[in-house]
């Protein structure tokens, strides 16, 4: 009996050994199908990243074309019949019993994955690619000429195809508009979202009341003068090498609406846009993009295309652009740090000017039209504007022919500002015109989160202000790259919060963030 048994353990440990071997080809094959997906979409954001940098607009026809084969080409790989055999031949693998582990987040948020493109037809995938391309391209050259009728054709075009795309991907207790808004913050639920804005809408309200019956105004015309373009990109790779922007492995260019793309595991781009006689235009706007970059560039290359490798959400890597751009860079510690930097770039301009006087414009509240150069108390109130009205255009409430005075009517409301043009109105963003409806409101999730997570990284590593100070971001990086960076999609965007900062994601740290600084900034009780 005793032989009979310990033969019958060791065939039972063989078959588990064959077993496991299996499940690990299985594993690596599921793997390097998406992995080969990620080579072919990452080059199409090369081609869309030169469509925006550098191509000629006699282009764009044909690398709508190109584009629209590439993304494809991704769908037609992820959404092989063989990905659902292996998703179920793993499903029993013990290796992936933790979800958050590498192996069973990545099971689990591939047959995700796998369940939503296959919603989506080949054809309609390619439409909307290419529209995208041809969208951008309309915008751009729509805004330099302030002409929205130049633009209207092709945005009618892409909001039927985000409607027929959101009528296949909703789930019975989901919206058209919760379906979109699912692709960049998954599980997000617009009633959620109204409330959250309508709440941060009355904070944000009583406080920017208070700065305005401040006696301590602000008088910003040190940041509004003349600054040579050339000058504004040196200290742009200053500032963007100084936090940790990695050159060896990024770059820097310009363009007409900031934005970050990844190209491979060691090549992320960074644009930025220059303002002539607005300097926060490209201080912020770098710091911004940077932020993302360092995200892009903090993750881990060994899983490059695949969920630990990737983003938890859209509103968490707009934390991290969000976090650089304002609790990090609009601090009195960080210009004690730059202002001897600036006075070398700018020394007509800027020659004679403190960290104090460079702090307070920096920090200063206003009403205006753009979002991205908009002060922190205003900031949420153009998401607000472009949460509802985009809304309205899927759900078909708002029309395009309506959309110009919506708009400006929205700001008028809302912000207390009217468009004097459509360029600094509905034509001021990117967002629609390359498809990314319901994007916005990642913004103010990306704030809440950055306010926490902030001073969740305080509570760890202690005095972050001097260490701005002394131009020593390490720390607050390092930090951010255990905590977020390299954590990947192995959490979801809300248990990534609450593990980093040991609470759920809430709007108090945000609130109390602003309260300081605008109390140090306008003397507020």
């Amino acid at each position: 009996m005793p032989e009979i048994y310990s033969g019958t353990v060791q065939m039972s440990q063989t078959q588990m050994n064959q077993t496991t071997s299996d499940h690990a080809s299985t594993f690596d094959a599921l793997c390097q199908t998406f992995r080969d997906a990620a080579k072919l979409s990452t080059t199409a954001d090369l081609l869309e990243w030169d469509e925006r940098t550098g191509m000629p607009r006699g282009g764009a026809e044909y690398r709508a074309e190109q584009v629209a084969h590439l993304r494809g080409l991704v769908h037609t790989l992820q959404t092989a019949p063989v990905i659902e055999e292996q998703l179920a031949s793993l499903a029993d693998w013990d290796a992936a019993s933790d979800p958050h582990s590498d192996i069973g987040a990545t099971l689990k948020c591939l047959a995700d994955d796998y369940r939503r493109q296959c919603k989506l037809p080949s054809d309609l995938v390619q439409r909307t690619a290419s529209c995208c391309v041809r969208g951008q391209g309309q915008w751009d050259a729509a805004r330099k000429a302030d002409d929205y009728s130049m633009f209207q054709p092709v945005l009618d075009e892409m909001l039927a195809l985000k409607r027929e795309t959101g009528e296949l991907l909703k789930t019975d207790d989901q919206t058209v508009y919760e379906a979109l808004l699912d692709e960049f913050e998954p599980g997000a639920k617009a009633a959620a979202l109204t409330k959250t804005f309508a709440d941060l809408r009355t904070e944000l309200v009583a406080l920017i009341s208070e700065i305005k019956e401040s006696p301590r105004q602000v008088d910003t015309s040190l940041i509004t003068q003349k600054f040579p373009i050339e000058a504004q990109r040196a200290f742009s790779h200053v500032l963007a090498e100084a936090i940790g922007f990695d050159f060896n492995r990024g770059r820097l260019d310009e363009t007409s609406h900031p934005f970050c793309t990844t190209i491979g595991p060691s090549d992320c781009r960074i644009l930025t846009r220059y303002e002539p006689n607005f300097l926060p235009t490209s201080i912020f706007g770098t710091l911004h993009e940077a932020g993302h970059g360092l995200y892009e560039q903090g993750m881990r290359d060994d899983w490059f295309g695949l969920p630990p490798g990737s983003y938890a959400s859209l509103g968490i890597h707009e934390s991290q652009s969000r976090m650089w751009e304002n609790l990090v860079g609009r601090t009195l510690p960080f210009w004690e740090h730059f202002t001897p930097q600036i006075q070398k770039h700018f020394p007509s301009e800027l020659g004679q000017a403190t960290a104090a006087e460079l702090h307070r414009c920096f920090n200063s509240v206003s009403p205006s039209l753009i979002r991205v150069e908009a002060d922190e108390a205003t900031y949420n109130l153009h998401i607000i504007v472009r949460f509802e009205l985009e809304q309205a255009l899927i759900s078909g409430e708002l029309s395009t022919d309506d959309l110009p005075v919506a708009w400006a009517d929205a700001y008028e409301q809302v912000i207390g500002v009217r468009p004097p043009s459509d360029a600094d109105g509905v034509l001021q963003d990117v967002h629609w015109s390359a498809g990314l409806i319901g994007y916005f409101p990642t913004y103010t999730l990306g704030n809440l989160a950055a306010a926490q997570l902030y001073d969740a990284a305080k509570h760890s590593l202690g005095d972050i202000d001097s260490m701005v100070r002394e131009g020593n971001f390490a720390p607050l990086r390092n930090w951010l790259v255990e905590n977020v960076h390299q954590i990947g999609r192995t959490r979801t965007a809300d248990e990534l919060v609450e593990q980093a900062s040991g609470k759920p994601l809430s709007a108090e740290p945000l609130i109390q963030s602003l309260r300081t600084r605008y109390s140090q900034v306008y003397d507020l009780t």
